[in-house]
């Protein structure tokens, strides 16, 4: 009944920049939090970066500065600006959204997407 569908990863050299994007579809009601989180192989999954409804964003450690987070509440997206991507950056990027459906209001909801690779080449 929700589908959250990302696109923009890809290959890309240590220093550059990518762009991911997610977009929710379906049955929403509303959005509380949307995010990316990543995986690498023989990782567990981490969060990389979340933003609230009210626009308040959390990012880990390892990628403030490098990275922005934005959505457009209207649309149901989220982004993900990654800049001077580094090798560790390597891992599927998955899109994440906290929400609430219109035939069961006031209960919420995690969904992810099936994932985007991203691959930082040194």
């Amino acid at each position: 009944q929700v589908q959250l569908v990302e696109s923009g990863g890809g290959l890309v050299q240590a220093g550059g920049s990518l762009r991911l994007s997610c977009a929710a579809s379906g049955s929403i009601f509303s959005i509380n939090t949307m995010g990316w989180y990543r995986q690498a192989p023989g990782k567990q999954r981490e969060l990389v970066a979340t933003i609230t409804n009210g626009g308040n964003t959390n990012y880990a450690d390892s990628v403030k500065g490098r990275f922005t987070i934005s959505r457009d509440s209207a649309k149901n997206t989220v982004s993900l600006q990654m800049a001077s991507l580094k090798p560790e950056d390597t891992a599927v990027y998955h899109c994440y959204a906290n929400l609430e459906m219109i035939s069961r209001r006031n209960v919420q909801y995690n969904y992810w997407g099936q994932g985007t690779q991203v691959t930082v080449s040194s």
